[in-house]
């Protein structure tokens, strides 16, 4: 194999591999990148058994090949390139590097030992647009939670439709839910769905972030899941995320948000969440933040209490409606759900359910495609 590309398109081609590249001592070949040639395309590849990456970098191709080669030093010999051209070229098990007055050998694997990273021929496919998809995910992704007794909620839940697009995730504790109109059609004959392992969606929401991606391209199968992006120079794959789908059917977690509340309060975003925050110093061990929504003062209270640290009480003025209400939360999960917010106002929300305390909501205003659930501590 023999190759020249230039430093900036190797360097930004590694980095997105940071998170995928495995330590694993019984499995070694899983620290390497499977560097490659194709046409006019320099290919790096990196797999940790459940998911893998594949990107192809424009470059001049002199001499075909593969190696597996370790990411830790090819990335860290790959920051100190200077700007001019570089050439990769590999000799039996030794990759060479070069460029101006300077030359590497790394020692590599035979290309033979890289697990296959699946490529799905057929299947379900659609498109989807890029922004509107990794926004998506980035709203919910954090909240699925690794669980043996219940695996289906470790991960993201997906549906999509022809005009449509949702993203799910829960803990058991909180719940979010992120619906999209999709002003360009998906495709799609009918609705789908399947469960992102949520690896797969941070990795998604990071690895496809950029200026130029427009559109991913989506194929799956009962098993796979197939996320394609292309390259603003030609209609050619740039980088492509293979992962398994998680088994399971998802839970009905409609049944969890509530229709309607008791209590409404309209708050100022940024003023209600540097509250929660000074509130959460004076937090015990349970977190637990008290909320008071009071319908005649038009304020709600926030307090907290610490035995070893002291009190605090204070006040976020709003727009009040219904009935007095308490509510304790977990103030980890209010911040939670607070950033990932971004609208100036958000609607709190309490509601009783079969005579308790049911489940709070926040919501944006002026945004109905958003919804975060969230367990009071004192139902």
């Amino acid at each position: 194999m023999k190759i020249i590309i230039l430093k900036e398109s190797l360097q930004k081609s590694l980095n997105i591999f940071s998170r995928i590249i495995s330590k694993s001592a019984t499995l070694p070949i899983l620290s390497n990148v499977l560097i490659g040639s194709e046409k006019n395309f320099l290919t790096i590849s990196a797999t940790d058994l459940e998911m893998g990456i594949k990107r192809w970098v424009l470059s001049k191709t002199e001499k075909p090949g593969e190696v597996a080669v370790p990411w830790s030093v090819l990335s860290g010999v790959a920051s100190f390139f200077s700007k001019n051209p570089i050439t990769i070229e590999s000799q039996e098990l030794l990759l060479k590097i070069s460029s101006d007055n300077f030359s590497v050998n790394i020692k590599c694997l035979s290309a033979e030992d890289f697990p296959v990273i699946p490529d799905l021929k057929s299947g379900t496919e659609f498109f989807v647009p890029s922004v509107v998809f990794r926004e998506a995910l980035s709203q919910v992704c954090d909240l699925a939670s690794l669980s043996s007794a219940r695996p289906e909620i470790s991960g993201v839940y997906f549906v999509a439709s022809e005009n449509t697009l949702r993203v799910v995730a829960t803990d058991s504790f909180r719940l979010a839910e992120k619906t999209v109109f999709l002003e360009k059609k998906t495709g799609l004959a009918k609705e789908i769905s399947f469960i992102l392992p949520q690896k797969t969606a941070k990795e998604i929401v990071n690895i496809f972030e950029g200026d130029g991606i427009d559109d991913l391209k989506i194929v799956f199968d009962q098993n796979q899941l197939l996320v394609e992006s292309s390259m603003t120079e030609t209609a050619h794959p740039e980088t492509r995320l293979a992962s398994k789908l998680l088994d399971g059917e998802y839970p009905n977690y409609k049944e969890v948000i509530p229709q309607k509340y008791d209590t409404q309060a309209i708050l100022n975003r940024v003023e209600f969440l540097n509250q929660i925050k000074l509130a959460s110093l004076f937090c015990g061990k349970t977190n637990e933040v008290k909320l008071s929504v009071d319908d005649k003062g038009g304020v709600v209270g926030v307090y907290s209490q610490n035995q070893d640290v002291g009190e605090h009480s204070s006040s976020v003025p709003g727009r009040i409606k219904g009935k007095y209400g308490e509510a304790s939360f977990n103030y980890r999960f209010l911040l939670d759900g607070l950033l990932k917010i971004k609208s100036s106002e958000i609607a709190l929300e309490l509601s009783a359910r079969n005579g308790s305390l049911g489940p709070g909501v926040l919501r944006p205003i002026g945004d109905q495609s958003y919804v975060y659930v969230l367990m009071p501590l004192n139902a």
